[in-house]
């Protein structure tokens, strides 16, 4: 894959990243508009090579299909999880309500403070799966792609379960919401 290349004649100026002014205009474009695009948000956990848990808040989960029930999601190779997610077999993949919006932020801060506390319990195979979720699936590992810097990582589901059903949690605008109005 290539680097930036300079925009075509044409295409407008994107406005400015209020966090980095002088990032290109492709950077800036990308990080805009994704940032106005709303996304469920997941929690992914496994174990590392020694056995202990790793986990990550992620908005980029998908379902590839239904028939093999197959789900992906991207990381970055510089994120802490990646050498865990890299050599394991297996992953639990959560999909958080309203009411885990701790949970959330939990996974997304300090590597070394995601797993202290009661919030998770030892599941199939050994794995980390969180408490009150409003659901789980366990799978193994099928393809890891990697896209420059990146990896989209596939995953087979095997099964999983079921809590109690809640409000979905968004992440929109650099900041977890909750759905508005149903229409």
């Amino acid at each position: 894959m290539s680097e930036r290349t300079t925009a075509p004649a044409g295409l407008p100026d994107p406005p400015p990243l209020d966090t980095d002014p002088h990032a290109p205009g492709d950077l800036a474009a990308f990080k805009n508009a994704f940032r106005r695009h709303a996304a469920g948000v997941s929690v992914v956990t496994a174990l590392d090579v020694q056995g202990k848990p790793v986990g990550f808040t992620a908005t980029s989960l998908a379902s590839m299909s239904a028939v093999p029930p197959l789900a992906t999601f991207n990381m970055a190779k510089s994120a802490s999880s990646w050498p865990a997610i890299n050599e394991t077999e297996r992953v639990v993949i959560h999909l958080l309500g309203l009411r885990n919006r701790t949970l959330a932020e939990r996974l997304a801060g300090p590597n070394t403070e995601r797993f202290v506390g009661d919030h998770w319990r030892v599941g199939p195979y050994g794995l980390p799966v969180l408490n009150n979720v409003t659901s789980w699936m366990v799978g193994h590992i099928v393809e890891r792609v990697t896209v420059h810097n990146s990896a989209v990582v596939v995953v087979q589901i095997e099964g999983g379960g079921l809590g109690d059903d809640d409000e979905a949690l968004i992440y929109h605008e650099r900041r977890y919401r909750a759905l508005g109005e149903t229409l």
